[in-house]
């Protein structure tokens, strides 16, 4: 584990440097390659900028700004979101095996969406699936809550027992309302279902970046109160804080940021789980770097594997939910075994 304020900002640096080569690998690569050299270049232009060199060509300049830098904008956002929620809800649930989906903010999004798809609203604007699925998630998160919450209470416990009945509620409905739809629509909620950044477009990168990064930031400053949080009900009660009211603000800020993820990118796993945990045991536990470290490590992880999985069986690509579930699904694994020898499970 990195202990040192060096050491943390050299862990930053590498990631950042990491992410910076995946993001022009994976603007070049592809049927039709597009030149770090003339993306920089064209970037540059774009800037105001004057810089030596050749531009891109037209068609190597449409796939750059219209195919493959907005997919990468929501590679990195979604990613982001999802390591940072993750590092957020382990630590107010004080578990490292908790994830984004934990409380049925996952199982709220997808019935949101499976809605917006059996009514057809996704051929009238774009917009209504975030719409949906966002408000799908808080529902989730609120009827959790709404079950939980007693005395002014919510017991981390009976917050997750509550989260998991709310996702196998949501999680039949959803069942339920697919049996009624038509192949097309059955295959357009698949294809959503298992999580992919193909055919993203600018206005997927406005509709997450504004939630994304202003939660992202939100929650970081709060990391000293989730630090107290994280110590136990009778620390932070002793402390003065007042636990109902910052539970919920990270349960909130946690579950837009989620959802504003899966509003643009559907349902990808194990990043919310993967990297946070791997992020607290090189840097450490505490919130305030941890939420921003998640978030970066997050941000390269689902990049790298988007840009592997459209270049293992070109011209097919197989989708980032699938890639994130075979590098994840083992280390997750490995977690539960090492917790077992050690006791913990």
């Amino acid at each position: 584990m990195i202990h040192t304020e060096r050491g943390q900002w050299l862990f930053a640096l590498s990631t950042c440097i990491l992410l910076v080569l995946t993001a022009l690998f994976s603007l070049h690569a592809g049927q039709i390659p597009v030149p770090a050299a003339g993306a920089i270049h064209d970037f540059a232009s774009f800037l105001g900028i004057s810089l030596p060199g050749n531009a891109l060509t037209p068609e190597q300049s449409a796939v750059f700004w219209y195919i493959r830098m907005p997919r990468i904008l929501v590679a990195l956002l979604s990613g982001a979101a999802l390591a940072a929620a993750g590092a957020v809800m382990q630590g107010v649930f004080s578990n490292p095996l908790a994830d984004p989906g934990i409380i049925g903010v996952s199982s709220g999004s997808s019935f949101g969406a499976v809605i917006c798809i059996f009514f057809g609203l996704t051929s009238i604007s774009m917009y209504y699936m975030p719409a949906f699925a966002l408000g799908g998630a808080v529902f989730a998160m609120g009827c959790a809550v709404y079950l939980t919450l007693h005395d002014g209470k919510i017991p981390p416990m009976s917050l997750l027992l509550a989260g998991v009945a709310v996702s196998i509620l949501l999680g039949a409905m959803t069942n339920g309302l697919l049996t009624f739809m038509n192949e097309y629509r059955l295959k357009e909620f698949l294809f959503w279902m298992v999580g992919g950044l193909d055919y993203r477009r600018w206005e997927h990168v406005e509709l997450a970046a504004g939630p994304i990064l202003t939660g992202i930031i939100v929650l970081s400053l709060l990391g000293r109160h989730l630090n107290v949080l994280s110590l136990g009900e009778d620390e932070a009660r002793s402390m003065g804080m007042n636990i109902l009211l910052y539970r919920l603000i990270f349960l909130l800020g946690a579950s837009l940021i989620i959802a504003s993820a899966v509003c643009v990118s559907g349902m990808i796993g194990f990043v919310g789980l993967v990297v946070p945990h791997i992020t607290r045991l090189t840097i450490g536990p505490d919130h305030r770097i941890l939420i921003p470290l998640s978030a970066l490590v997050g941000a390269f992880f689902l990049l790298f594997c988007d840009t592997l999985g459209r270049l293992i069986a070109p011209p097919l690509e197989i989708r980032v939910g699938i890639m994130t579930a075979v590098i994840g699904a083992p280390y997750f694994l490995y977690l539960i075994r090492r917790m077992r020898k050690g006791g913990g499970v």
